[in-house]
């Protein structure tokens, strides 16, 4: 059995653990998610649920990272 699902992050297929949630995608990503919106198939994810939705091969994740300045 395959330890990898096929998901498309931001436009690339990406390779990751079967049965992670978005919480652990960030956390293999190193991105903060205090500092990053989730899209999950079209519908925003709330920072309090990203440790609770779990990704599906297929399934498409948009990340929009918050980055300060002026």
């Amino acid at each position: 059995m395959n330890d990898t699902i096929d998901v498309v992050v931001n436009g690339e297929r990406r390779a990751v653990t079967r049965g992670a949630t978005l919480l652990e995608l960030l956390a293999a990503l190193a991105l903060d998610p205090r500092a990053v919106v989730v899209e999950h198939n079209r519908t925003i994810v709330r920072r309090p649920r990203l440790g609770e939705v779990t990704v599906a091969p297929g399934d498409a994740i948009e990340l929009v990272h918050f980055v300060g300045g002026g």
